[in-house]
């Protein structure tokens, strides 16, 4: 069997614009967080914060656990950049990480967390606080 040239042209040219349009629809928006860090052994954190996405502004809530070497507390005041979200519920789930530091007066922080719905957050800020720790950790947002 023999597809004609202008139908195989056709097919061709309908598939780009399906994977275009798929990749089209993810976008980008700004976030800023702040988060209040503290434990012993076992921590905790909560905070809030904001994302910027699409000319809206859209408040968020922030809660975590984490376990490993945790001693100590720390306020964190994070800004950056969210991407490959389509809505803005994409950002909402939970984030894991790993991680060590130390935290005495004031320090910088960067970090790059993705969650289940494939949301990137590229984040920096400032830290301070008295903390230390190497710990395994989640951190939950959800959109108030």
């Amino acid at each position: 069997m023999r597809i004609s040239s202008g139908f195989r042209a056709a097919l061709i040219a309908l598939t780009a614009l399906t994977s275009l349009s798929s990749a089209a629809r993810a976008d980008n928006g700004s976030i800023s967080i702040t988060v209040i860090k503290a434990g012993w052994i076992i921590g905790g954190s909560g905070g809030s914060g904001v994302l910027n996405f699409r000319g809206r502004s859209y408040p968020l809530s922030i809660g975590g656990i984490s376990y490993g070497i945790v001693f100590g507390a720390a306020k964190t005041v994070l800004h950056g950049r969210v991407s490959n979200i389509v809505r803005p519920s994409d950002v909402a789930g939970v984030y894991g990480a790993a991680g060590a530091g130390l935290a005495v007066g004031r320090g910088a922080s960067g970090i790059v967390l993705t969650n289940q719905k494939g949301a990137v957050l590229e984040l920096t800020g400032r830290e301070v606080g008295l903390l230390a720790n190497a710990d395994l950790s989640g951190l939950a947002i959800t959109l108030r």
